[in-house]
């Protein structure tokens, strides 16, 4: 099945993604404040767009993959954004990570212009969005993803309608606690071990098959060992995150006191210039405290 398909916003994640879609044969439309990366999607067949409008009319789905709400409700919402030119019957797929309240709130504005929307946040970070196997947590209407399932299979290995709008982007906020508090979990271990000084990849590969193996550590510790922090999912970005998981548990009663250890941690790490690290940096913030650093022997 090929669709035609606005992309807007083309960073860490939306680029690969996009890029996949392509490589699938689906007609896409690519735009970004970036005009570089538009060229580089122009030069594998997608079609450049100049401004919002470009990139929605004459599109049956729009995907937006933006770094936060106030991006997403500017590019939906605002002056000239998706919402002044989308027709009838668009389905706009929000990729980011959002608040549920927010996510909500712009799927009730696009309702009034008979627009349909599905949350979809993704996770596997960079490395699954260029090899198309991430993990889409969709919010939204079946028949909705009934007729975008076809998309979700090129970007992603499994994607699970997990129920109305807004479900979408509250299971991400459950991954982004499990995921980030593994981290956090991970770099105390580590920091542990190497301030014994025992050989921390012989122990990573001591635990990695037992009830500590996990994703997370299968694919931190490797980067972390050779200091890598280029960012997959930045810093700065999951303090976002954590801020809106804490805002969302506070508004329905639900305490997190490890999560909101966590965030503390993130906003230590931005204020000691680490905001665009990889978010397996947060190793940096523990190592800081116990004065050593986890490397290879």
């Amino acid at each position: 099945m090929k669709s035609n398909i606005g992309f807007i916003g083309l960073g860490i994640m939306g680029k690969p993604m996009a890029l996949n879609l392509i490589k699938a044969g689906q007609n896409v439309t690519a735009f970004d404040i970036n005009k570089t990366a538009v060229e580089q999607l122009a030069a594998e067949g997608a079609k450049p767009a100049l401004s919002i409008q470009e990139a929605v009319e004459n599109n049956e789905v729009v995907i937006t993959m933006l770094p936060s709400a106030k991006h997403v409700k500017d590019v939906v919402l605002g002056e000239n954004g998706v919402a002044s030119f989308a027709k009838a019957g668009t389905i706009v797929i929000d990729m980011s990570s959002l608040s549920p309240v927010d996510s909500v709130e712009i799927a009730a504005a696009l309702k009034e212009k008979d627009i349909r929307m599905m949350d979809a946040p993704v996770s596997g970070g960079e490395p699954k969005a260029i090899d198309g196997t991430l993990s889409i947590m969709a919010g939204g209407k079946e028949a909705d993803f009934s007729a975008t399932k076809h998309i979700f299979d090129i970007v992603g290995a499994e994607t699970v309608l997990v129920g109305d709008n807004g479900s979408g982007v509250t299971a991400k906020l459950a991954n982004q606690i499990i995921v980030n508090l593994n981290i956090a979990a991970m770099s105390e271990a580590l920091v542990l071990a190497a301030k014994a000084n025992i050989d921390i990849e012989k122990m990573y590969q001591a635990i990695r098959g037992g009830l500590a193996g996990s994703t997370v550590l299968d694919a931190k510790v490797p980067l972390i060992l050779d200091r890598n922090f280029k960012p997959g999912g930045r810093i700065d970005i999951n303090l976002k995150d954590i801020t809106n998981v804490m805002d969302t548990a506070h508004s329905i009663g639900v305490p997190l006191p490890l999560t909101s250890q966590l965030l503390e941690i993130f906003h230590a790490l931005k204020a000691d210039g680490k905001a665009t690290d990889d978010h397996g940096g947060i190793v940096q913030y523990y190592e800081k405290l116990a004065h050593v650093e986890v490397g290879r022997k």
